[in-house]
């Protein structure tokens, strides 16, 4: 999953086991394990040795230069690549020892006429081995899409940075970028050069952290913090902002653990100094607080003090003007400043002449008060449409109970920790009615979890030993003792947040229209602003209307100028650049609440156009928990025997078809010899199945066909029809008979063989889940035609298909060839929704337009989608497109909204209806309008939030939109 830190299986899956019909692992699922260093050294071999060289350069005073540095040493044999930073005077090169040396590098830059020196590795702050981050930056001052599109801009020419995503709703960038040639800080200083506020909030580096501290007053205050974060071993590097109270700490997690460090500074302080963890999320939600608080006392001040207030769109059009770009700010300040200037002209005129013409001062500050009420109303409504991150990080407990020993290992103490200083291994106690503080096993205890609020169950879940919890659900009944396994950012409440962030800083396509509309809008308003001035000027001079029209206003240019400055204030460009991130920002919240979480903006905007959603069988239309129903011999073989011979070949395989073997065989010997609990039966079950199995040799897995090994060094093969074919095996007619009526009843094969002699056979089956029939014949109603396709057998597939009412199947089809029978559908301009769980679905779901991970698919399955259901529940799928539908005819809405308003506006501003009406527009009140737009757009969005996903007892009344 983008974004969400889940790890990809280098190296590709593994071979199946017994799999009928060539289902090659299609039922694998979360929780089994995958090597993720298989491959990783050849590939690395494959890749060529590569070092690093850090070289300070002085000498460059602009891009020629850096241009001028970064050619000549790209020009020498053995770089593969080169980025210079002028602000830093560093370059940092990456090359083939075996081609070129350091000396060489130094030796192409002052050739190129300028001085420099190798920076030796204790220098550099960041690791030499630094991946790119990935940072979060607040950016204030934004009004509009063409303040986005400078951000981004500007983002984007910085060297170093490899991509920028600017988001108004959200007033955060996220940006990308090498920390070897460029820092946060210089990515705050770029943004603000550009006339915006800017502040760092977090990044993707997972050995940095931010504490707060209180207790730091003093200059001595600060020396002791030095010595103490001196002593402590595993930090790397440290920078103390007194000012603010903070400390940034960059450490080594395997070294040193956060809440030793906190507590280190505690200590080592004998209690004068505190440390706390800084949450970004809260850190943001307190941001927003402040700039609707910050908004509402500047128009208190402007009540009484406009023109003090008005500085802001001054300094801010003053920003947007000197970097080529226009924005809101330019069209308040054109309107309040040509009222100003008439009024003093007018003023100054009167003082000479003894001719007093009326003078408009208060239409200026009448202007700004009423645009500042506007933004006001904007930034509460704005504020709004991140609620669902806020309630997501709400969640987190703010502290939990950690679990002390004594050198005996007994649980001697409890201490009350902050949640965000829990370590991995840590033992955690979880009273009733608590949350729990972070993703672990429970150890100890049975109760139940409330755990709605991440995947959106409403149904408790029971937990006892050995049971996953969840960070951030709720404890319903008993005590539990929990083990942290996942802590800060690799916890699924965490992952599910920065899924939510990334997707409601996402563009969907349809926002290229506003910003073109954006950065075309300003110019043609000044511009109709003009004609309308030079219309009604030229028509009155030649006296085209009569002169009662102008009464009040003194003379035609006055009459005119208030129709100029009307149009101009009307205008409004910020609805337009919000109509789409709003609605995209309230949807990805309302889909994570419901449990249907969304990468972007764009996958939101192709889903609502699906023509086919593609199933995959296993574990998608069913339960994926297969179990064996029959099992019958067809030789003088005991079928004690034959179970015992079947699950000693299978015990090898971690396929799913494999376990439910085993565990058929291991039930049907050990029934009711057992204990009672869950816990004791696992632990007596490894211990028996280590004495009671065979001993099996030569054992190698056949993907898509099944086992073979070696049993008291005899050949036995264990898999679908063309694994026993193919090795020379007759199957017996009746057996044929039994096999085939097995797959007519939607039950998988398998078949076994010993010495080369079949000797019996066994069904599988994997039950439909409860709901897909009727999510199938709901997607028929939506107009969606459903597909189904497997690599199992097509008696069984068209059995399957026929009970879930599906007609169009694809069976047979290995993984490889998945992505091609998405391909074939995509050819003719169909929109494409594959819907999986398996690491074998990962290429289709990446091939399909819009890719559907179900329950808990394998990572890699999760990375390759679009969207991620988290519930394990195919009424989501119709969830998805529905709420993707319903998303874009809001977004719809609100273009329309947004459009119609400034076609309709702009001219009854300009004074289109005063010929009939004599009704003229106050240019005040067109500050009023265009201020209340943008409102009435984001609440317009805001509408979402009233969304209810179609239920499945109403989902076949769904009709095509």
């Amino acid at each position: 999953m983008a974004h969400l830190q889940l790890s990809a299986v280098a190296g590709g899956g593994r071979p199946a086991a017994a799999g009928g019909g060539g289902d090659e692992m299609e039922d694998v699922r979360l929780l089994d394990s995958y090597d993720e260093e298989m491959g990783g050294g050849a590939a690395a071999a494959a890749a060529g040795e590569e070092e690093e060289a850090h070289v300070r350069v002085t000498g460059m005073t602009c891009s020629a230069c850096t241009s001028a540095v970064e050619g000549a040493v790209s020009a020498r044999r053995g770089v593969r690549r080169v980025a210079v930073s002028l602000l830093q005077n560093r370059a940092h090169v990456v090359f083939d020892p075996a081609l070129l040396k350091v000396e060489d590098i130094i030796e192409a830059i002052e050739d190129a006429g300028f001085d420099a020196e190798i920076i030796p590795d204790t220098a550099i702050s960041q690791p030499k081995a630094q991946k790119t981050l990935s940072a979060q930056f607040r950016i204030g001052g934004m009004t509009c899409a063409n303040c986005v599109n400078s951000v981004e801009g500007i983002l984007k020419k910085l060297s170093g940075v490899k991509g920028a995503v600017v988001a108004l709703a959200t007033s955060l960038g996220e940006v990308e970028y090498d920390p070897s040639v460029i820092n946060k800080d210089e990515i705050v200083e770029a943004i603000e050069d550009a006339g915006f506020e800017a502040a760092f909030l977090q990044s993707s580096e997972q050995d940095k952290i931010l504490l707060g501290l209180t207790g730091l007053h003093t200059e001595r205050d600060v020396n002791v913090l030095h010595d103490i974060l001196k002593k402590m071993i595993g930090l790397r590097q440290f920078d103390v902002n007194a000012t603010v109270s903070e400390v940034e700490i960059i450490f080594d997690p395997e070294a040193v653990g956060l809440r030793s460090i906190v507590d280190a500074i505690e200590t080592g302080s004998n209690g004068r100094l505190k440390a706390h963890v800084q949450n970004p999320y809260a850190r943001g939600a307190s941001n927003d607080a402040h700039e609707a608080a910050k908004m509402l006392h500047l128009l208190r001040s402007s009540l009484f003090l406009s023109f003090v207030v008005g500085k802001r769109f001054y300094i801010a059009a003053y920003r947007a003007l000197r970097h080529g770009s226009t924005n809101m700010d330019v069209l308040v300040v054109l309107g309040t400043t040509a009222s100003y200037v008439y009024s003093v002209c007018a003023l100054l005129y009167g003082a000479f002449t003894g001719f007093h013409p009326p003078i408009y001062f208060e239409t200026s500050a009448m202007i700004i008060t009423f645009v500042l009420f506007g933004k006001y109303l904007e930034v509460l409504a704005k504020g709004k449409t991140s609620d669902a991150i806020k309630k997501l990080v709400e969640l987190v407990p703010a502290t939990a109970l950690l679990l002390l020993k004594d050198k005996e290992g007994k649980y001697t103490e409890e201490r009350e920790i902050d949640a965000l200083l829990v370590q991995p291994g840590d033992i955690l106690k979880v009273l009733p009615g608590s949350k729990v503080p972070a993703d672990g096993v429970v150890v100890w205890g049975t109760s139940h979890v409330n755990e709605s609020m991440i995947t959106g169950e409403s149904a408790s879940i029971p937990k006892e030993v050995s049971s996953a919890v969840i960070g951030g659900t709720m404890n319903l009944h008993g005590v539990l003792h929990i083990q942290a396994n996942k802590v800060g950012s690799e916890t699924v409440l965490s992952q599910i947040i920065s899924l939510v962030e990334t997707a409601q800083m996402s563009k969907a396509p349809i926002q290229k229209f506003a910003d073109y509309v954006a950065s075309i809008f300003v110019p043609i308003v000044i511009t109709l602003s003009i004609i309308t001035f030079l219309v009604w000027f030229l028509c009155g001079w030649v006296g085209a209307y009569p002169n009662s029209w102008i009464s009040g206003t003194s003379n035609c240019f006055v009459f005119s100028l208030m129709f100029a400055i009307a149009v101009v204030v009307i205008a409004c460009p910020c609805a337009l650049g919000l109509a789409t991130p709003t609605a995209v920002m309230v949807a990805t919240g309302v889909g994570a609440n419901h449990g249907v979480l969304v990468k972007g903006g764009d996958a939101l905007e192709r889903a609502q156009n699906v023509n086919y959603v593609i199933f995959d069988k296993t574990g998608t239309l069913t339960q994926g928990k297969a179990v064996v129903t029959t099992a019958k011999v067809f030789s003088g073989m005991d079928l004690g025997y034959f179970l015992k011979l079947v699950a000693s070949a299978e015990a090898s395989s971690e396929h799913p078809l494999a376990k439910a073997i085993v565990e058929y065989a291991f039930h049907f010997h050990f029934f009711g010899k057992l204990p009672k609990s869950k816990n004791g039966i696992e632990q007596r079950k490894e211990e028996i199945l280590s004495r009671w199995l065979l001993q099996v040799e030569d054992f190698s897995a056949l993907p898509g066909k099944g086992v073979q090994c070696l049993i008291n060094g005899k050949r036995v093969l264990v898999g679908n029809r063309t694994l026993i074919t193919e090795n020379g095996v007759n199957v017996p007619p009746e057996a044929e008979n039994f096999l085939v009526d097995l797959e007519l009843n939607a039950k998988t094969g398998i078949l076994v063989s010993y010495d080369d002699d079949f000797v019996g056979l066994m069904g599988i089956t994997d039950p439909l889940k409860r709901e897909a029939a009727v999510v199938v014949e709901g997607l028929k109603k939506m107009g969606v035609h459903p597909v189904m396709l497997t690599g199992d057998n097509w008696r069984t597939a068209k059995a399957v298909a026929k009970e879930v009412g599906i007609e169009d199947v694809r069976a047979e089809v290995m993984p490889a060839g998945k992505a091609d029978v998405v391909r074939s559908l995509q050819k003719d301009g169909s929109i494409v929704a594959m819907v999986g769980d398996g690491i074998n679905d990962s290429p289709a779901l990446a091939a399909a337009d819009v890719g559907m991970a179900i329950g808990g698919g394998t990572d890699i399955a999760i990375e390759a989608a679009d969207y991620v259901l988290v519930r394990n529940n195919l009424e989501d799928v119709i969830t998805a497109i529905d709420l993707s539908r319903k998303t874009f005819s809001r977004i719809r809405w609100n273009y329309f909204f947004a459009m119609a308003y400034n076609v309709v506006a702009i001219p009854v501003a300009a004074g289109a209806l005063f010929p009939f009406t004599r009704l003229q527009m106050p240019p005040w009140l067109a500050g009023a309008c265009m201020a209340f737009s943008s409102v009435s757009v984001v609440c317009s969005s805001l509408l979402l939030r009233r969304y209810r996903k179609p239920r499945l007892t109403t989902v076949l009344q769904i009709t095509v939109e």
